[in-house]
């Protein structure tokens, strides 16, 4: 759905750790907005060393790249792609999810950020819409270029943001060298 016409590659890591309920988690969940350091961090470092392989291995460098995620895949988003250190991708795209706040975890907020495009269910029981709101209000606050959207929905990722996205991600994205859109 985000790439009608698939001119990108897209990969989808799932979250190492099988805790309870089920599922597949990036970290275990004791309080909303604080993953837990035991789980964050090791993950954290095999998300980070997957995604530097992947660069190499396809060839295609940070700044081509848009890391995004639903939940706690939007918690690794902004982790990932705005933790100190990390190379800065191209754009991020978080669904649902939270800045994270760990022991010993910074972001990275200076110079120039990626754009960045939050959506966020208004009726989300799972993680309410004010870490969503937070999120766009740090970002900004940065100098980041946000788009953000709320819907009337619960912890889901909204259609139609997604086919906002569409012409989002192609302004994002800059042409491969030596091509022009």
């Amino acid at each position: 759905m985000l790439d009608p016409d698939r001119r990108l590659l897209g990969a989808t890591p799932r979250g190492p750790l099988a805790l309870p309920p089920d599922g597949a988690h990036w970290y275990a969940v004791h309080r909303i907005g604080y993953p837990d350091p035991g789980t964050f961090f090791p993950t954290l470092e095999r998300a980070g060393a997957w995604l530097d392989a992947f660069a190499r291995e396809t060839g295609i460098p940070a700044e081509r790249t848009v890391l995004g995620g639903f939940s706690q895949g939007a918690v690794m988003t902004y982790a990932l792609g705005l933790g100190r250190g990390r190379p800065r991708p191209a754009a991020l795209v978080a669904l649902s999810g939270f800045v994270p706040t760990v022991d010993g975890f910074e972001l990275d907020l200076e110079g120039d950020l990626p754009p960045v495009a939050i959506g966020h269910g208004s009726l989300d029981p799972i993680i309410e819409v004010e870490w969503g709101r937070r999120a766009n209000a740090t970002l900004e606050a940065a100098g980041a270029a946000v788009t953000y959207r709320e819907s009337p929905m619960p912890h889901a990722i909204d259609p139609r943001f997604v086919r906002e996205l569409i012409p989002w991600l192609v302004r994002a994205l800059p042409p491969p060298a030596g091509r022009e859109r």
